[in-house]
């Protein structure tokens, strides 16, 4: 695999009157991958998209796709891009198949070409037997398959997925995962901008967590996980009114805080055993022993490395204390 990097910024900003949308954003994504972008709602990732894309200017920072400039080489940056945005970008009035013969057009191809490549793209994303009808009578799902095969039909070095899957009933957004899966597959380096946890876990090699305009968190999954905790325990126990005692008896055990779960006799506490699964393993087992030694009785014991879920509202938790 190249070791050239597909997006490189440094202290990217971007000023919207009085809102920092984006407050000094710093990434190195790798060729041939997914990287993901996780924050929710308003966090900036979008806008950081759309100045990689140079489709918004940067108010300062500097950000290179494929060592090319955005603002000093756009058309560089361009010819090697293809964004797909959170709301479809084809014409609802016209066929599916219709939308990628006038857009394959657009894009140079001659008409057999255009035909050929929007039958292929409509085959290969299950969406033959709807290529005659409108795209306003598509479903949702539909939609985002008929939106992304329009994105490749000339095949991008990067392409942009901007919350691809907003709104998707799961089956939908599996055909979507699949689909991104296959293009990276073929080469394709994609960076992908979700507020859904687990699709940043199915898909993404490394994660950037984004929160106001800044990156707080960025490494692989495990070290995303690891970086706040090396394990959660989950307990429930027999008698609700033992909760306090036991709460008292794993914090201690395990020098941590200790979550009371909306069920009454369930607890959660994370573990920081230093990144290592055999010491999480080892404190959880001394913990347990304290709590028999304390006669309380757990029905129900479970020791999982963090969520993602758990690890941004770590980090997030962390950001609004140091702020």
């Amino acid at each position: 695999m190249s070791t050239e990097l597909a997006i490189e910024t440094a202290g990217l900003v971007k000023v919207f009157g009085e809102n920092r949308a984006v407050d000094g954003v710093d990434l190195a994504v790798p060729t041939g991958t997914v990287y993901g972008v996780l924050g929710p709602n308003g966090a900036g990732k979008t806008t950081t998209v759309r100045m990689l894309a140079t489709l918004l200017r940067p108010d300062g920072g500097t950000a290179r796709v494929f060592g090319k400039d955005v603002m000093k080489d756009p058309d560089a940056v361009r010819s090697r891009v293809s964004l797909t945005g959170q709301y479809a970008s084809v014409d609802e009035d016209l066929t599916g198949n219709e939308n990628l013969v006038l857009l394959a057009r657009l894009l140079g191809h001659s008409k057999p070409a255009a035909r050929d490549r929007a039958a292929q793209l409509l085959e290969g994303f299950g969406l033959s037997e709807a290529a005659g009808k409108q795209v306003k009578n598509y479903s949702g799902g539909m939609r985002r398959r008929i939106d992304i095969a329009a994105s490749i039909l000339n095949t991008p070095d990067l392409l942009f997925l901007d919350e691809p899957t907003t709104g998707l009933d799961p089956r939908s957004r599996n055909q979507v995962w699949d689909i991104v899966r296959a293009v990276v597959a073929q080469g394709t380096t994609v960076l992908l901008t979700t507020q859904y946890l687990d699709e940043a876990d199915q898909l993404a090699s490394r994660i950037a967590v984004i929160d106001h305009g800044r990156v707080i968190a960025e490494g692989t999954k495990g070290e995303l996980k690891a970086s706040v905790g090396s394990g959660t325990v989950h307990l429930r126990l027999r008698d609700a009114a033992q909760r306090p005692e036991a709460e008292r008896v794993l914090s201690r055990a395990l020098d941590a805080s200790v979550l009371l779960d909306a069920d009454p006799v369930a607890l959660t506490a994370r573990i920081d055993a230093h990144g290592s699964d055999r010491g999480a393993a080892e404190q959880a087992a001394r913990a347990l022993a304290e709590l028999a030694r304390s006669g309380i009785t757990v029905d129900n014991f479970s020791l999982g490395q963090p969520s993602l879920d758990e690890v941004f509202l770590a980090l997030t938790d962390k950001k609004g204390v140091a702020a």
